[in-house]
């Protein structure tokens, strides 16, 4: 049965009968392969602008950063949209809980917005969906089963948000989007499975986005990326490739998942007490090894973390996690069974504040305590940013009398990424005309495009661009698809999410924030009269993160002193005027304390009149 569906529909069924196409209108062009069998939408046509057809590509996150990733490509007045991810804070952003991406440009597009594919199941390419969609009209989406599920989870507690227009994807799916737009996809394999590649058939040519992705010819639950399905597609004539480069700086190949396995069965067996493993919930190939040895050396396992028991659910309901249920133990068994039948799997390997790990060694977890013989395995390798954290959590860890053991010291985690012989790999499957890397640091963008010179693109073919970028591709004089990276941005700002605010949070607060980090804060209180504007009595002072006051008697009397010339130092027979009196303490305080101190703590003065 072939399930059919177009954007922009209405109704129960999101089905609505196409327009019989006009006789005058103007000849259709045919691209790419015929239609399969499973197709959403058997058309594979495209209707020509009357003012010529043009294809912009803007990135609206994941070129200055890993993560936060969102790409639009735009032809003829028709958008879709790749991905919506987050991004987590930097060091910088004090209580901020993490940055979607800025939908500024696609506010007074909405109707030309026609479909959101969504790579695979991370959070740096979903987070962003509960604040997004609904500003953008509710779309359809399309993605794979598992990320359906993930998607769908995690929706449900955004009670806001619209309910989602999901359609499921696989290798063999082709769909029509508006009038210039004809998906394909192609399996790749990543740390979660069902990952796809978007393979955009357009009238000036064919894109392809790999998402993330490594080559592993041996996967775990999940079917390895057909290369040869890879190469029939390059053979179509590619016109660009925007190509993963988040492990572009490092040589040679991915190691394989199924690989994994073998290294950590050869660790399991040498350790008589519990084993405790941190790792990422999303890795759902990794968890699934890891039931299956502690199933082989007779343990029991306690899933711990909230998102790690969602994510095994889900996981298990689609198929791509298999074991038996009586495996698993509650927190009531958990402590009655000997430590050599035990194993426990939870997230924060990263060092993460709310995680189990953190919770654990900080006494904070209810169920779970490290006492000697416990050994650790730190199963993710280190998130740029996080050695600290990371180096601090192991320090914590054996000052408990656990053991220690990360992905340096034994080969016990596998990349999700591609390494340069495999992006080099894919780059001479695809062949493509023009290139451009995505989804990482721009030094990272940097090496892939030197990589991508090595296979034999020219150095005027490959965009190296920044957020928000637009890369124009036109028809020239000879009827060809010419790119150029523009100087025209859209914006890209940061949109930064903090509890239930989104982009409430400016720039100005974050410095705020920061100053009141660094240097603390001190209130001034002035009680004044109305009408003359002079003082009444001594003004308040309250420092927090500035100066213990009991110790600094000599530092608040001056302070006071200086507040009270500052207020006097105007025309009595005025009124008070609030503002000039705040900006005039704010000031000269603010300079006082400097000259006194070396520091700027924040001044927040208060004026009282009565």
């Amino acid at each position: 049965m072939i399930t059919r569906f177009k954007s922009g529909v209405t109704g129960k069924e999101g089905v609505r009968p196409a327009a019989a196409p006009s006789s005058s209108a103007p000849k259709r062009r045919r691209f790419g392969s015929p239609t399969r069998p499973n197709s959403f939408v058997k058309s594979e046509k495209f209707v020509k602008n009357d003012k010529g057809d043009y294809v912009k590509i803007m990135v609206l996150g994941g070129l200055e950063e890993v993560g936060r990733n969102m790409t639009l490509i735009e032809c003829n007045r028709e958008i879709i949209i790749i991905d919506m991810g987050l991004q987590f804070p930097e060091e910088d952003m004090p209580g901020i809980d993490y940055i979607i991406p800025n939908v500024t440009y696609l506010r007074d597009k909405i109707d030309w917005i026609k479909g959101v594919v969504i790579t695979h199941g991370h959070y740096d390419h979903i987070g962003g969906i509960p604040h997004i969609m609904g500003e953008i009209g509710n779309p359809p989406m399309f993605m794979g089963k598992l990320t359906a599920g993930l998607v769908r989870k995690r929706h449900m507690e955004y009670k806001t948000a619209p309910v989602l227009k999901i359609k499921e994807i696989d290798e063999n799916t082709v769909t029509q989007l508006g009038a210039s737009f004809r998906l394909e996809f192609f399996r790749v394999n990543h740390s979660i499975p069902d990952c796809f590649a978007v393979i955009a058939n357009t009238p000036l040519g064919t894109i392809i986005h790999t998402g993330d992705f490594k080559i592993d010819f041996t996967p775990v639950n999940d079917k390895p990326a057909d290369l040869q399905r890879i190469a029939q597609i390059g053979n179509r004539g590619i016109l660009m490739l925007m190509s993963d480069s988040t492990d572009a700086t490092h040589p040679g190949y991915q190691v394989s998942e199924s690989a994994i396995g073998e290294e950590m069965g050869r660790i399991f067996e040498k350790i008589e007490g519990r084993i405790i493993i941190g790792t990422f919930a999303s890795q759902i190939s990794r968890v699934q090894k890891i039931l299956d040895l502690a199933k082989h050396y007779g343990r029991r396992v306690s899933l711990q973390g909230r998102s790690m028991n969602s994510n095994v659910e889900i996981a298990q309901q689609v198929g791509y996690l298999k074991f038996d249920p009586k495996i698993l133990i509650d927190d009531r068994e958990l402590n009655s069974l000997p430590d050599n039948k035990v194993m426990i799997i939870g997230t924060g390997a990263q060092g993460e504040d709310n995680a189990f790990l953190s919770r654990v060694v900080n006494g904070e977890h209810r169920s779970v305590s490290l006492k000697q013989g416990d050994t650790v395995l730190f199963s993710s390798s280190v998130i740029p940013g996080n050695e600290r954290s990371i180096q601090n959590l192991m320090d914590m860890v054996v000052r408990q009398g656990a053991k220690v053991i990360h992905y340096r010291m034994l080969d016990i985690h596998a990349g999700g990424h591609a390494k340069a012989e495999d992006l080099k790999l894919m780059m001479r499957l695809i062949k493509p005309e023009f290139f451009m890397p995505i989804e990482a640091n721009h030094y990272m963008l940097r090496a892939h495009a030197e990589l991508a010179e090595q296979v034999g693109i020219t150095k005027d073919k490959i965009f190296v661009a920044d957020n928000g970028q637009v890369v124009l591709f036109e028809k020239n004089a000879q009827g060809q698809s010419v790119g150029t990276l523009t100087k025209e941005k859209v914006p890209t700002d940061y949109v930064m999410v903090d509890g239930l605010g989104v982009g409430d949070v400016s720039e100005v607060v974050l410095r705020d924030r920061l100053m009141m980090a660094g240097d603390g804060m001190i209130v001034i209180i002035a009680t004044i009269d109305a009408k003359t504007g002079n003082i009444i009595g001594n003004p308040d002072i309250i420092s927090r993160g500035f100066i213990y006051m009991k110790e600094s008697r000599d530092l608040i009397e001056k302070t006071r002193s200086r507040v009270k010339s500052i207020v006097k130092d105007k025309n009595p027979m005025t009124p008070a005027d609030d503002d000039f009196i705040k900006n005039k303490i704010r000031n000269d305080v603010g300079q006082f304390l400097f000259t006194a101190t070396k520091r700027r703590p924040m001044v927040l003065p208060v004026v009282i009149k009565v």
